[in-house]
Formats: C-alpha cells, sequence, structure tokens
C-alpha cells in the first residue's frame, strides 16, 4: 500500500474520533507540535528505524509528548506504534493538517514577494481573495521572500499560481524579442 494511502487513511480516522469526541482543536494543536517536532533528525529516525523495538518508541514518544499532547492524541501515537505504522507519521500529520484544512473550509495560499508585505498589503490580497469567490471562506496565508523576482509577487493555493513578479515580465519580453518578426525564417 502507498504511503499517502496509508497517511490519508490514519489521519482520517484521527479527524474523526477528534471530531466525535470533541477535541478536534486539542488535537490538531497537538498535530501542529508533533509536525515540528518530526523535523528533528534524532526523533525522525527513531521513528523510521525497524531495529528499534516499539516498546522503546513507546516510551521515548511519553517521554517527549506525554505532559503537552492529549490523551487521545497519545492514546493514537501508541495505537501506531502498535500497528507498525509509526514510520508513517510525518505523512499522517502533514494528511491531517491537509484534512482539517479542507473539513474547515480553509485555504492554504502562499504568497512570494521580492521583499517583506506590509500588513496594509496583506489584507488588501485578503479581502480580494474572499471577495472573488475562488478561495475557501478562511485563508491561511503563508509569506516567504524571495529577492530573485525583483518585484511585485507570485500567488500560489490549491492548484493555481498566479505570477505577478518582474522576473517573470521581463522573461516574457525576452522570449518576444528573441522571436525576430521581421527576418523570414526558412
Amino acid at each position: 500500500m502507498s504511503v499517502t494511502r496509508i497517511a490519508t487513511r490514519y489521519a482520517k480516522s484521527l479527524l474523526e474520533l477528534a471530531v466525535q469526541q470533541n477535541k478536534l482543536e486539542a488535537v490538531n494543536n497537538d498535530i501542529h507540535t508533533l509536525k515540528a517536532a518530526v523535523k528533528n533528525r534524532d526523533l525522525y529516525m527513531m521513528l523510521k528505524s525497524p531495529v528499534i523495538q516499539s516498546e522503546m518508541k513507546n516510551k521515548a514518544l511519553d517521554a517527549i509528548f506525554s505532559s503537552s499532547m492529549d490523551t487521545l492524541t497519545m492514546a493514537y501515537l501508541r495505537l501506531l506504534v502498535e500497528k507498525g505504522r509509526e514510520m508513517y507519521l510525518p505523512e499522517i500529520a502533514v494528511e491531517f493538517i491537509n484534512q482539517y484544512k479542507v473539513m474547515n473550509h480553509i485555504t492554504t495560499v502562499k504568497i512570494t514577494s521580492a521583499a517583506p508585505l506590509s500588513e496594509a498589503v496583506l489584507s488588501e490580497l485578503r479581502n480580494r481573495m474572499l471577495s472573488s469567490g475562488v478561495t475557501a471562506e478562511k485563508l491561511d496565508i503563508e509569506t516567504l521572500v524571495n529577492p530573485e523576482l525583483i518585484g511585485g509577487f507570485v500567488l500560489e493555493f490549491d492548484d493555481k499560481r498566479f505570477d505577478a513578479s518582474i522576473a517573470k515580465k521581463l522573461d516574457e519580453m525576452k522570449t518576444q524579442f528573441s522571436k525576430n518578426l521581421y527576418i523570414k525564417e526558412f
């Protein structure tokens, strides 16, 4: 079975269980914490290791997370370790967050600009996107800075990309000028 299918199924089961027990927000916060923690190389390698026994993995996860996470999340982590699916924890966390956003009508928008954007500009972009109806009711905006854009911005959400950068405009002009319309090609 593919990693994506496994992650989707386990994330969906946790999401449904959290909704049933009215712990969705607590579990969502725990999963965000877990996603950030799994970026630690040592924890990641421990979870992926087939050599480390499940009892040791459970003890390590309890030591790290039991004081800060909800009992439902901790029980879920123990279940994953028992079933031998702890190696998929990073993917499950990402999939859980995606399903949570779909369930709560949240669109993640990534804005890359040449310089940091002011709050006024971000607010204007947010208002225009919400009024256009192309996004969900709520927006989660991630901003990145890439000086290579020279100016303008690149907006990405769902599978859409709107490139209003100067670098793109210059590239389009370069392409147009490379096609000399006045020289007859053979």
